[in-house]
């Protein structure tokens, strides 16, 4: 799992069938290797590091509350609207082809990001970062499958794991260090680094791999891409307008409208001979069981970690640097653990396993909440520890739930399904993000009685001087934002155990399971 909210929504790598052979000559798998390892950093780096920034951009371009939420959901929105589609490409045009492009696309865009004027010039190069990374995000992990034989794939993908773990736990501790460091402009460099890192993939990829044939001439849905895009477009911004100053009347309309189209594309859907979602899948208990406990898990884990950040940087008036060490304990819990938990997982069932981490996890939530409900300002004593725990439910949950979605469905589907799955933490994310703003910014002002309307600073808005109303406000708008999660959180964990199987797996699964 890696999602930003991409930790853990931000690399959630597509899985699919694995091929017989190889196309790449063994002397060159090092270069494959390699430029997936950095196309993988490019979005991890990015998604990670862009929750510890959030206060600086506000800053630096004066961006709004709804306007922060939509740098982070433009990106999310054309990701998990495109991300199968991206995955196809790579099946119709050939891998390598597909992966460059995506990443061609992804630092060109990062590119424009780090030079943006304005938030709403940010918010549309974020969008289509969204997209190149939706053709990369499959690419760096299927490449990888298909460049390597299977005696020596599962070594490949360890290897791949261990480095985006790393650059998962690395990346937000850096970026803290250099905002603290040269101040509050240097948010940009977060985007401009993906250049050389890009470029250096691409180089790889192009002189020392050769060119895959593509393995199948599907069409790719775009009608349905682009219904799933203004429909999950749609709903986030009627979400996001609740809390935002002059658009609350297109609250309701928005979501009507995005209620609508997400009809529409589920009638689309069912009535294409390719689909992008094969909404037969969800007839099977387990197989929805398994997304539905995805989506409340990372709706969760997306939200905290999107606000949590707002939080101790302009609330408690912590440092960029020392905030960006609550991402580490998450990252490094599940590379050290989901090998050891998958094994167990295997012997006894994922049901356990993933009810369990969840109830882990609302516990930890949990735990939050009432930190900030009795404004205790305890970073390394109270947070972190806290952010360990979490950590270590998601560890518990990740391996299993992959698991859990994997076996629910016959072989011939699996690519399928770990696809959906893929999209329905990414979607979690994207609602998650809009919908726990417009509760945040509520309680917020309703602290303060309205006082944010009359001049004083909205919610995660940095300040020079935080006065105690303003600190227990923030503080109210997060632990409702926290308790909110940590009950979804028991929701996911109840789900689970109701619809994941309990039953160990009558043999053991292959390297190619999912890694989240």
């Amino acid at each position: 799992m890696r999602s930003p909210s991409e930790v853990g929504a931000e690399a959630v790598p597509l899985v699919r069938p694995l091929p017989a052979d190889t196309f790449c000559p063994q002397s060159r798998r090092r270069f494959v290797l390699i430029a997936a390892i950095l196309a993988s950093a490019l979005g991890f780096i990015d998604g990670s590091i862009l929750a510890i920034a959030t206060p600086a951009i506000r800053v630096d371009l004066g961006a709004s509350f709804a306007e922060t939420q939509w740098i982070s959901n433009a990106y999310a929105l054309t990701l998990s609207a495109l991300i199968l589609v991206g995955g196809a490409a790579g099946d119709r045009f050939g891998l390598r082809h597909a992966f460059v492009a995506g990443i061609a696309l992804f630092i060109a865009a990062s590119l424009a990001c780090a030079v943006a004027p304005d938030p709403p010039m940010l918010i549309a190069f974020r969008a289509i970062q969204g997209i190149g990374a939706a053709i990369m995000v499959p690419g760096s992990l299927a490449i990888i499958a298909k460049a390597y034989p299977k005696k020596e794939r599962g070594r490949a993908i360890g290897i791949w794991a261990a480095a985006s773990a790393l650059t998962t736990a690395l990346g937000p501790v850096l970026g803290g260090v250099v905002l603290s460091a040269f101040g509050d402009g240097m948010w940009r460099v977060i985007f401009a680094v993906n250049l050389p890192l890009g470029l250096v993939s691409i180089y790889l990829l192009l002189a020392k791999v050769p060119a895959d044939a593509p393995t199948e001439k599907r069409s790719l849905d775009l009608g349905g891409a682009a219904l799933a895009t203004l429909a999950f477009g749609a709903l986030a911004y009627g979400l996001t307008s609740m809390s935002a100053e002059g658009e609350e009347q297109m609250s309701g309309p928005s979501i009507a409208a995005g209620a609508v189209l997400l009809i529409v594309f589920i009638v689309f859907e069912r009535r294409q001979r390719e689909p992008m979602i094969d909404l037969s899948l969800f007839r099977v208990g387990a197989f929805a069981g398994a997304n539905v406990a995805t989506f409340f898990l990372y709706f969760a884990l997306s939200a905290n970690l999107f606000y949590l950040p707002m939080l101790l940087i302009a609330g408690w008036g912590l440092r960029a640097a020392e905030v960006g060490f609550i991402f580490l304990p998450l990252s490094v819990l599940i590379a050290l653990l989901s090998g050891p938990v998958g094994q167990w997982s295997d012997r006894i069932g994922p049901r356990f396993p993933i009810a369990s981490g969840s109830l882990v996890v609302a516990v930890a939530f949990a735990g939050l909440a009432s930190l900030a409900y009795a404004g205790i300002h305890s970073f390394w004593w109270g947070v972190f520890p806290l952010m360990a725990l979490m950590g270590l439910g998601m560890a518990l949950v990740v391996s299993p739930l992959s698991t859990a979605v994997m076996t629910a469905v016959e072989d011939k589907d699996t690519g399928a399904a770990s696809g959906i799955n893929n999209a329905v933490s990414r979607i979690g994310g994207l609602i998650a993000v809009a919908a726990m703003g417009s509760l945040a910014a509520w309680v917020y002002a309703a602290a303060l009685n309205s006082g944010a309307a009359s001049g004083n600073p909205g919610f995660g808005e940095p300040a020079p001087d935080v006065d105690a109303a303003r600190l227990a406000a923030s503080d109210a708008a997060f632990a409702a934002v926290a308790l909110v999660t940590a009950l979804l959180c028991l929701l996911s964990a109840i789900v689970a155990w109701t619809t994941v199987s309990g039953e160990r797996l009558p043999w053991p699964r292959g390297s190619g399971a999912p890694q989240r």
